[in-house]
């Protein structure tokens, strides 16, 4: 079969972290949930292990636990001050007041989110180096982003977030989730408003990429 390569460069260029424009009054089907992430089940995994779980939630009491837990993170973490400064010729310097401020808006509106999905994956990596964490992470990693693009394909947008994972083993407890399961990330899964979304600025590859030698 051929593959529609300007389709394919389309989704992966404009499938980004959507906040501000998801829409919250619009329910989703079950059944489309479930067509993405079969779509997910197959991206590769170490070993053939297929060791991962996704994690739905609907229910609105347990939503608006995980949003709190999710909230009360991310004012910590944004009371901080800034993770890293970017000179002002790079385009992440200007990006930087719109992603703070998107970031705020989902922190505040998450629990209004009609679906979370939780990629899980099964083992712990607590105190493990770097090899095992890298193969570890690398089984789950892959079919997370697969499940995004799924999403993204069906006019579907969400957002890659971590920030809960600081109080992980409280949203396990909250889920069910058993103890000797890892969870990577978090998804608010909603409709996103508009037609469809640009590129981003982003650094060239000449600025990124090195070879035969950094």
């Amino acid at each position: 079969m051929a593959i529609d390569m300007a389709s394919v460069d389309h989704i992966l260029t404009t499938t980004r972290s959507v906040r501000k424009r998801l829409d919250f009054s619009r329910p989703i089907d079950p059944d489309v949930i479930t067509e993405c992430i079969e779509i997910a089940l197959q991206a590769p995994t170490g070993s053939n292990r297929q060791g991962w779980h996704f994690v739905v939630i609907t229910d609105a009491a347990k939503r608006k636990a995980i949003a709190d837990v999710y909230k009360g993170l991310f004012e910590a973490y944004a009371n901080a001050g800034p993770v890293v400064e970017y000179p002002e010729d790079d385009p992440r310097h200007a990006q930087q007041p719109r992603v703070r401020d998107s970031a705020t808006y989902l922190a505040e509106h998450m629990h209004e989110c009609p679906v979370f999905i939780i990629p899980c994956i099964e083992g712990r990596t607590d105190g493990a180096g770097s090899g095992m964490q890298a193969g570890f992470w690398g089984s789950i990693l892959p079919a997370a982003w697969s499940l995004m693009i799924a999403l993204r394909s069906r006019g579907l947008g969400t957002a890659w977030t971590t920030i809960h994972l600081g109080r992980e083993k409280e949203v396990s407890e909250l889920l069910g989730i058993p103890p000797n399961i890892a969870q990577a990330a978090l998804f608010p899964v909603a409709y996103f408003k508009g037609d469809d979304f640009k590129l981003a600025e982003r650094l060239p590859a000449s600025a990124v990429t090195h070879w035969d030698k950094w």
